[in-house]
C-alpha cells in the first residue's frame, strides 16, 4: 500500500517522497482513511509507530484550500512537552508547505511575544502545549472558534502530568461539531473519560499491545553491588561508541551525572524540565548530530522524542512503573533498527524491578556485573573512559556591560530594563499586550520616548509627565529607594553605566538627568552638557551639583528628598 492509496493528495505524496517516506506504517494505513472521511479516530500504537503522520497528514489534507484569519487557527494539535511539539512541527512543515499551509508551535519557555506575533500573521495548523496556549488565549492573542479539526497526541502522558483540566478547557473552546483525533501509546483511566466526553462514535485502531516485545530490542537487568560500582559501571557504559540515552529520576540527578561523566572525559549533555528552552534545543541537537553522544535526561525525553540511531537506553534509576519503562525503552529500536535496553539494579531494588518488567511484558534474567567485566562489555559495548575531564558547554555569550545599550537597541529589545537574555530565558518573554498589566502591575510594552542622539542626554522624569528619555533600556527618571532616598537616575554615557542613586562612597556619573518635574528641554540640556565624561565624587550631592543643579520644581523635589 502507498500513501496515494490512502486518498492523500498527489502533491502531499510527492512531498513525502522527497523526504524519503515511501510507504505508510500500519497505524497510518489504518487511521488515515477514516480521518480523511471526517470520522473521530481513536488510535493506539507503540512509541515510534508513526502516530505523528497518522494524524498530521489527514489534518493538513482537511485544511488544504482554505486560509486562516489572524490569531484564529483552523487546526490544533495538543501535546505534553516542548520537544514533542518541535518534533511534530518539523515532521509536518514540508508537507504543509506543499499544500500552501502554515504550521507553527507555541510552547512554554520561549518568548510569548514572538509566538503572539506569529499567530497574528495567521497559522493554519497550531501545535501547542496546554499551558502556553491558555496564556495566549488569556491575552487575546489566540482564538479557537475556527478550529475544524483537533488532535491530542500522547494523551495518556498529558493525563499523567495533570494537564487534563487544561485540555478540557481548551477543547470546550473549539466548536462542538469539530472533528477530533486522539492518539496515544495506551488508552486507559482518565483518557477514557476524555474519549467519552469529546469523541463522537470514534473509530478505534490499535496496531500493537502496550508492551516492549519488539523483535529488534533486547532487554537486560544489570545487578550492581553498591553505589560505587554503579557509578563506575555507568561511566564505562557511557564511554561506548554510538548514541546512548541515560534516564534518571530527578533534575538534580541528571545535572550531577552529566557533570561526573564529563569529568572522566565523556561528552555528555543533560536534559530536563528545569532547563531553559534554548538550552534544551541545543542539547538535543548536539545529541542528534553525535557531537554529544551521551544524553542524561529525566522522563521529559521518554515520550515522543525521536532521534535516529540511539542504540542503547540505560535506566540508571529504574522507572517506577511499567508504562514509564515502555516509553523510555521506545527511544531505541525504532522503525526496525536494533537496540539494547539495560536497567541498573541495586540489591534492594531487585524484587520491585523484576515485577515491573514482567508487567511491561519483558521477562529478563538479570546478571551480576562489576566494573571492567567482559559480560558488561558484551551487552553494552562498555569500555574504560579516558579520564581527561571535559569542559562543560558554555552558555550563550551575553553582551558586555560596556556598550550593552547599543546592542540592545540594535536587537530590537525595547522593554524596560530588558536584555537579550530576557528574550531567551523568560517563559513569557517579559511581554504583555498593550493595556494588559504585567507581573509588576505596569502596562505592556511601550515604545521608547525622547531618545537622544548622543545616547547620554537626559530628559525629564516620565513620572513628571514630560516625556522621559529611555536610554539603554532604562527610564532616566527619578528612582525612589527603600531607604527613602530619592535621586535622579544616571544615564549611560560613553559606555559608563548609571546605577540609579549613587552610593555615598562611590562614583556619581555626571550625566544625571534633571530632577523630578523638570521639563524635557531643560533635562536634555543638562544631560548633554555633561555627557562627555564621568565625574568622581565623595557624596551623591557633589555628583548632582557637578551635573547641573535642578531647576524649578525639580530643585524643590530634591530638597524634600534629601
Amino acid at each position: 500500500m502507498t500513501f496515494a492509496d490512502l486518498g492523500l493528495p498527489a502533491v502531499l505524496v510527492q512531498a513525502l517522497h522527497r523526504s524519503g517516506i515511501e510507504a505508510p506504517f500500519p497505524i497510518q494505513a489504518a487511521t488515515v482513511p477514516d480521518a480523511l472521511a471526517g470520522k473521530d479516530v481513536l488510535g493506539r500504537g507503540p512509541t515510534g509507530s508513526g502516530k505523528t503522520l497518522a494524524f498530521g497528514l489527514p489534518m493538513l489534507t482537511t485544511l488544504a484550500g482554505g486560509s486562516s484569519a489572524p490569531r484564529r487557527p483552523r487546526g490544533l494539535v495538543l501535546v505534553p512537552t516542548r520537544e514533542l511539539a518541535a518534533q511534530i512541527e518539523k515532521a509536518l512543515d514540508e508537507p504543509a508547505l506543499a499544500l500552501g499551509l502554515r504550521v507553527a508551535s507555541v510552547v512554554g519557555g520561549a518568548p510569548i511575544k514572538r509566538q503572539a506575533d506569529r499567530l497574528a500573521r495567521g497559522v493554519d495548523l497550531l501545535i501547542a502545549t496546554p499551558g502556553r496556549l491558555e496564556d495566549l488565549i488569556a491575552q487575546r492573542c489566540a482564538d479557537l472558534s475556527d478550529v475544524r479539526i483537533t488532535a491530542l497526541d500522547e494523551a495518556d502522558h498529558m493525563a499523567d502530568m495533570g494537564f487534563l483540566p487544561q485540555v478540557t478547557k481548551l477543547l470546550d473552546r473549539t466548536p462542538k461539531d469539530g472533528q477530533r483525533l486522539l492518539f496515544s501509546a495506551t488508552l486507559d483511566g482518565e483518557v477514557d473519560k476524555l474519549v467519552k466526553r469529546y469523541l463522537r462514535s470514534p473509530v478505534t485502531h490499535s496496531t500493537a499491545p502496550p508492551s516492549a516485545s519488539v523483535s529488534t530490542m533486547s532487554h537486560h537487568l544489570l545487578y550492581v553491588r553498591d553505589k560505587f560500582d554503579k557509578r563506575a559501571v555507568v561511566a564505562e557504559i557511557a564511554a561506548r561508541e554510538g548514541l546512548t540515552i541515560m534516564f534518571v529520576r530527578t533534575k538534580h540527578g541528571a545535572d550531577r551525572l552529566a557533570k561526573q561523566l564529563r569529568g572522566v572525559g565523556i561528552a555528555t549533555g543533560a536534559l530536563h524540565g528545569g532547563k531553559a528552552q534554548n538550552n534544551r534545543t541545543r542539547t538535543l541537537a548536539a545529541f542528534a548530530d553525535g557531537s554529544t553522544p551521551v544524553l542524561v535526561t529525566t522522563d521529559v525525553a521518554a515520550r515522543g522524542i525521536h532521534v535516529d540511531g540511539i542504540s542503547l537506553v540505560v535506566h540508571v534509576d529504574p522507572p517506577a512503573e511499567s508504562k514509564a519503562y515502555l516509553h523510555r525503552a521506545g527511544r531505541t529500536a525504532r522503525a526496525g533498527e536494533d537496540g539494547v535496553v539495560v536497567t541498573l539494579v541495586s540489591a534492594e531494588e531487585r524484587a520491585e524491578v523484576e515485577k515491573m518488567t514482567r508487567k511491561a511484558g519483558v521477562d529478563i534474567v538479570g546478571v551480576d556485573v562489576r566494573p571492567g567485566d567482559r559480560k558488561l562489555a558484551q551487552i553494552t559495548g562498555a569500555r574504560t573512559p579516558s579520564g581527561i575531564a571535559l569542559v562543560a558547554p558554555a552558555p550563550p555569550q551575553q553582551p558586555a556591560r560596556q556598550g550593552a545599550a547599543t546592542k540592545r537597541r540594535s536587537s530590537g529589545s525595547g522593554r524596560r530594563g530588558g536584555s537579550a537574555a530576557a528574550d531567551i530565558d523568560d517563559p513569557s518573554g517579559g511581554w504583555s499586550p498593550e493595556g494588559t498589566p504585567d507581573a509588576s502591575g505596569r502596562g505592556g510594552r511601550r515604545p521608547s520616548q525622547g531618545r537622544s542622539g548622543a545616547r547620554g542626554a537626559g530628559a525629564g522624569s516620565r513620572r513628571g509627565g514630560d516625556g522621559g528619555a529611555r536610554t539603554g533600556g532604562r527610564d532616566s527618571g527619578s528612582a525612589q529607594r527603600s531607604t527613602g532616598h530619592a535621586d535622579a537616575r544616571a544615564t549611560r554615557s560613553n559606555g559608563v553605566r548609571g546605577e540609579g542613586s549613587a552610593p555615598s562612597s562611590s562614583r556619581a556619573p555626571a550625566t544625571a538627568t534633571a530632577g523630578r518635574g523638570s521639563g524635557a528641554a531643560s533635562g536634555h540640556t543638562a544631560g548633554a552638557a555633561h555627557a562627555a565624561r564621568p565625574t568622581r565624587s565623595d557624596t551623591p550631592g557633589q555628583g548632582r551639583r557637578r551635573a547641573g543643579r535642578p531647576q524649578g520644581s525639580a530643585a524643590q523635589g530634591n530638597r524634600r528628598a534629601n
